[in-house]
């Protein structure tokens, strides 16, 4: 078997990065005996710090899967998960659900906003809930990028879908987290909205030093990373530094091609 290793990758400044995030010889397999599905096949990856990676591959190739696993909401098979220096596959629940909340930022399709709470509210929801104080300077800087000084008290219902994902956003990078995981943020926005959030999370990565990974289906989206990874069959099979959306797409169409179950057909984890 042969298994991708990637190399730290470089971030928005062009220099060598410190590691975020990293899994080695990582496997999810789920069932056992013969239907027993390797979602994850000894997977070697680095995520390197003050950068945006973006994760793509076909539908059951386990992008959200290795992402889920970096991120600690899913327990692994074999290997090993580290965030930071920390090694996190061998934490107990109470310990994970603590780093998760600390030191881990989340953005998915759903906004998960509550509806009786105005933007600001919902933002710093997290840091409430842990009895922290926001640092005032940080949360506003983080507003102005997502560009909501005019829309705090404005509960979601009164807010654009392009503006509940802001919040959302404004919320994962509120309490200064060490890595945020972003699963097909856009999956919910039209195009000028998506558009505008990927501008939000490039900006937050080159203006307030943010690290991001981002599963996505879309070479337009991945074309706002600095780093593609592509899956195939549980396996990191290609990676990219510098990406365009034409070159993402036909190195996808090529990997369809040359790549035994790229093409969507095998495999049951996405």
């Amino acid at each position: 078997m042969t298994t991708a290793v990637t190399t730290p990758a470089t971030g928005g400044n062009g220099a060598r990065s410190a590691v975020a995030a990293s899994a080695r010889k990582l496997v999810k397999a789920y069932g056992s005996g013969e239907t027993r599905v390797v979602a994850l096949d000894h997977v070697d990856v680095e995520i390197a710090r003050g950068a945006f990676t973006a994760i793509m591959g076909p539908s059951g190739s386990g992008k959200s899967t290795l992402m889920h696993c970096l991120a600690g909401l899913d327990s692994v098979t074999e290997g090993e998960v580290r965030v930071g220096g920390q090694e996190i596959t061998r934490l107990k629940e109470k310990k994970l659900t603590r780093l998760r909340r600390d030191r881990i930022g989340f953005i998915f399709q759903a906004f998960n906003l509550l509806p009786t709470l105005d933007a600001l509210e919902n933002i710093t929801l997290p840091m409430d809930i842990a009895g922290r104080k926001p640092d005032k300077a940080w949360l506003e800087n983080v507003i102005a990028t997502v560009n909501l000084e005019g829309r705090l008290k404005h509960r979601p219902s009164e807010l654009s879908g392009g503006q509940q994902q802001r919040v959302a956003v404004a919320r994962a990078l509120a309490a200064r987290p060490e890595i945020i995981f972003a699963d097909e943020p856009t999956g919910n926005l039209d195009s000028r909205s998506g558009a505008e959030m990927l501008r939000f999370l490039r900006r937050s990565v080159d203006e307030l030093g943010q690290t991001i990974v981002m599963v996505t289906h879309d070479p337009v989206a991945a074309a706002y990373s600095d780093r593609v990874l592509y899956l195939a069959d549980g396996r990191i099979v290609d990676e990219m530094d510098s990406p365009t959306a034409e070159a993402v797409l036909d190195r996808m169409l090529r990997l369809a091609e040359d790549v035994p179950g790229a093409d969507g057909t095998h495999g049951s984890a996405s």
